[in-house]
């Protein structure tokens, strides 16, 4: 690791400038507590000097696992401050993933919500690595982060000078093919992505934003763009959809993140009309794709505020975006189907498996170059020789470009279903079912087929009320997309199992399938 100081701003200047510009303004509300700038700039210093005490140094490993609560960024900026490297701990998250996430990212310093303390002795004691636990807030057993930060000496905030290659943030992978992946996330991409989001989201001038998606995680990139701008964060603890309405109503946000999974339940399960959204300037979804009736179904409820973003862990979930004044059903239907134009200040290539560009309108990989790549995966060589080839990030996404520059993501380079000869995307076969009015959400995959090689199995959920004939459904998909691409199974479920970032699992789903095959190719 490098120690050269950095002749340009790292992550950590920018959090001192934005918890230090604008102190009598209000930082954070959860709930009915409300923190100014000048109380988070205090207890994120003392915080600091508390991991001061117990060894955090530059390079030290620093995990973090907490429900959303104030005191869960400023620990992240103490760490960042500190020259420790930091990762987040899913709260959906199972004690064998904490402890694998521990060991392989050598974390030192674990700081919990007193609700994890009991799975925190658990991780303790079965991560070699994790040498002090501290709690946010009183739980027996382990050390009081809060108390030990009200007893710290009081002090201005200070950040230590880091090269912007040094990795700050080593952030996991979904795990959705194996076991996940530490991206080696640096000062400069962290720097990089506040400028792409800011640049990209179109901040609103006063920013209130909403997150209800964990902050451990990519929810909180959102957070310095508004903090550097005098905004004000609402956090809540988990994603309830009455809740959140309350919360937009109640906190006139404007704008806010939302994974599809979250959007669909907002549609399905409550009256959206029955809470004043209208301060909502922006409503950015993500980090899965969403099919073009439920983006249609979502602007006739909340308006022309939606903004979708694509983009992977790797480069900080910010490549392309969609702008929302190109969400126009009337006059560009078309461009519900894209994943947007590259955002200022990344290259999107797509290439074929020699690594050669591909034509418009042909289907090739996303290929990414920019300075928030990762700098590699953590301990992974082979991998990040795989990632990273030709100064281009290959990313596994499958995706067409049109002549006017929008991209068409097709899928996963993992997804396509080889079935009877053919390859399908599975993307393609879930958008046709999506069409249908009384589908809520759905997932294809390929299941072992004597016949077929692999057989286009789908799993379907239906919205509240509606009763769903799979054959007539299968028949629609046929007559849309062709016999090859039509479902040789359906299975109507009550849910989709989804991973801790709200992504639709479908490792678990070919789990059931797959289970005892030496390799996921029939």
């Amino acid at each position: 690791m490098t120690t050269t100081a950095a002749t340009g701003p790292n992550y950590s200047s920018l959090i001192v400038e934005a918890l230090t510009r604008y102190p009598t303004r209000e930082a954070f509300v959860l709930g009915d507590r409300r923190v100014t700038y000048a109380e988070a700039a205090d207890t994120t210093a003392r915080i600091q000097r508390v991991m001061h005490d117990h060894r955090v140094r530059r390079g030290c490993g620093v995990g973090v696992l907490s429900p959303n609560a104030p005191e869960v960024f400023m620990t992240q900026a103490a760490a960042f401050l500190s020259g420790a490297r930091y990762s987040g701990l899913h709260p959906m998250g199972s004690i064998s993933d904490h402890v694998f996430l521990c060991d392989d990212a050598e974390i030192e310093l674990l700081v919990v919500h007193p609700k994890f303390a009991d799975a925190a002795a658990t991780i303790a004691e079965r991560a070699g690595s994790v040498r002090q636990v501290l709690t946010i807030g009183p739980a027996g057993g382990f050390p009081d982060l809060l108390e030990l930060a009200g007893g710290a000496a009081p002090g201005p905030l200070r950040a230590l000078p880091v090269d912007e290659e040094e990795v700050g943030w080593l952030q996991y992978t979904g795990g959705t093919t194996g076991k996940p992946k530490g991206a080696m996330l640096s000062h400069r991409a962290l720097v990089q992505e506040v400028q792409s989001l800011t640049a990209a989201w179109g901040l609103p001038e006063n920013p209130r934003y909403l997150a209800a998606s964990p902050i451990t995680h990519a929810a909180v990139l959102p957070l310095l763009p508004t903090l550097l701008r005098g905004g004000t964060v609402v956090l809540q603890q988990g994603f309830d959809p009455d809740a959140w309405l309350r919360a937009v109503e109640a906190e006139k946000v404007n704008y806010t993140f939302l994974v599809p999974t979250m959007l669909y339940t907002l549609l399905d399960r409550t009256d959206p009309g029955a809470a004043d959204t209208s301060s909502l300037e922006s409503l950015v979804y993500g980090a899965a794709p969403m099919s073009a009736a439920r983006i249609k179904e979502a602007q006739e409820v909340f308006g022309p505020v939606l903004l979708q973003v694509y983009g992977q862990t790797e480069c900080m979930g910010m490549t392309t975006s969609l702008r929302k004044d190109e969400h126009d059903p009337v006059r560009r239907p078309e461009l519900l189907a894209s994943c947007g134009r590259p955002v200022p200040g990344v290259e999107v290539q797509l290439l074929d498996d020699a690594g050669s560009p591909v034509a418009d309108g042909e289907i090739g990989e996303i290929a990414v170059r920019s300075r928030n790549v990762m700098n590699g995966y953590w301990k992974r060589p082979d991998e990040t020789a795989a990632a990273l080839r030709g100064g281009w990030l290959h990313t596994g996404d499958m995706a067409r470009r049109a002549d006017d520059g929008f991209f068409y993501m097709v899928d996963r380079k993992k997804d396509m279903i080889v079935t009877g000869g053919f390859n399908v995307f599975a993307k393609e076969v879930e958008d046709a079912i999506a069409a249908h009015s009384d589908v809520s959400a759905v997932a294809v995959i390929g299941v072992p087929d004597e016949k077929w090689g692999e057989a286009i199995t789908a799993f379907v959920v239906a919205r509240p009320d509606a009763t769903i004939d799979a054959d007539e459904l299968i028949a629609s998909v046929r007559a849309r997309k062709g016999p090859h691409q039509a479902p040789k199974r359906l299975e109507i479920v009550s849910d989709l199992p989804t991973t801790a970032v709200g992504k639709i699992d479908k490792k678990a789903l070919r789990a059931r399938h797959w289970a005892d095959r030496s390799r996921q190719i029939n």
